[in-house]
């Protein structure tokens, strides 16, 4: 086991690295002036040679890479050009909203899921594997944003028992609480795990109803146990492993795919950050989230992989 894990954290580190470096290739060394494009093209040379000083844009792309990477392991980061502080505090006042809600977006998903997809396969070409299906094609097609105006409509402008948007905070002193805050979360979580449930839950159908064919489940049945036994007890959990692969990615892409519906609720999260921050061209803010959300699905990946191992020890020797 103990091989296993650090074979696993050495590519964990790996990737993270290559993402850095692609992260800043990307945002840095794209052809283009960075201080033009913020400054726009009325600019003078003397402003533009200014902000190229004060970005740190005249110095070679090596040391500026080497400067940005070595903040990071020191917890220190540069300040925004938008806000003028840095943008790791940025970063984490944004993260008290969009990690509570990819949280609270995931609960629901994997609830819904593991659900509707046991409940199919224990049906299989019945009329409840029919309808599970059916449903779940059209949670896949129905788009976030969307689906976030539905619910808008119906839950706050109609039936108004909740807000249409905003976010009260989760500090009492502030006017908000731990309830009205989940409360504000509600909507938004739904319109995202709509569509991350009915994916999981086609998967999660199509891996019980493969296992379910395998020997060792006739053998448990021929032992004994009933239809519901041989599934909660063996089949479930050998079904897991593309289960658990497609809830970790989309975990990561809940974090990463927020800036729609955070914008429809007006949500001060990581995704209207990114938002104002490409609108008011903050390449600081941008680099560094971009690197936080590669930084989210090296880690969602690294998870999974010990997972597997905990669910199927024959991985930790394979």
């Amino acid at each position: 086991m103990l091989v296993f894990l650090l074979k696993r954290f050495a590519a964990f580190v790996a990737t993270l690295a290559v993402a850095s470096v692609v992260v800043f290739a990307v945002l840095e060394l794209l052809p283009g002036n960075a201080a033009q494009v913020i400054l726009g093209t009325t600019a003078t040379p003397e402003a533009v040679a200014a902000l190229q000083a004060k970005l740190g844009l005249d110095r070679p792309p090596l040391t500026r890479y080497l400067d940005w990477v070595g903040g990071l392991l020191q917890r220190r980061t540069a300040d925004s050009i938008s806000y003028g502080t840095p943008t790791a505090e940025l970063i984490v006042e944004r993260l008290q909203v969009t990690l509570p809600l990819a949280a609270l977006a995931m609960v629901l998903t994997v609830v819904l899921a593991l659900a509707l997809g046991v409940y199919a396969a224990s049906r299989h070409n019945r009329l409840g594997d029919v309808g599970v299906m059916a449903a779940s094609q059209l949670g896949i097609a129905i788009p976030n944003f969307w689906l976030a105006i539905l619910l808008i409509l119906l839950f706050a402008v109609q039936l108004q028992w909740v807000s249409a948007g905003g976010f009260p905070g989760w500090s009492e002193s502030d006017g908000g609480g731990l309830w009205q805050g989940l409360g504000a979360l509600i909507l938004p979580a739904v319109s995202l795990a709509v569509v991350q449930a009915a994916i999981l839950a086609r998967m999660t159908r199509s891996s019980v109803v493969e296992v379910m064919r395998e020997d060792f489940v006739r053998t448990a049945r021929a032992k004994g146990l009933s239809k519901r036994q041989a599934l909660w007890r063996h089949v479930l959990r050998n079904a897991m492993i593309p289960v658990l692969t497609v809830a970790g990615l989309q975990f990561a892409n809940l974090i990463a795919g927020t800036i729609v519906v955070e914008s429809v609720f007006v949500l001060p999260g990581i995704g209207r950050l990114v938002f104002q921050a490409i609108a008011n061209r903050d390449l600081v803010v941008v680099r560094d989230v971009v690197m936080l959300l590669a930084a989210v699905v090296v880690v969602v990946n690294f998870v999974v992989d010990v997972l597997y191992a905990v669910i199927d020890p024959r991985l930790r020797t394979g």
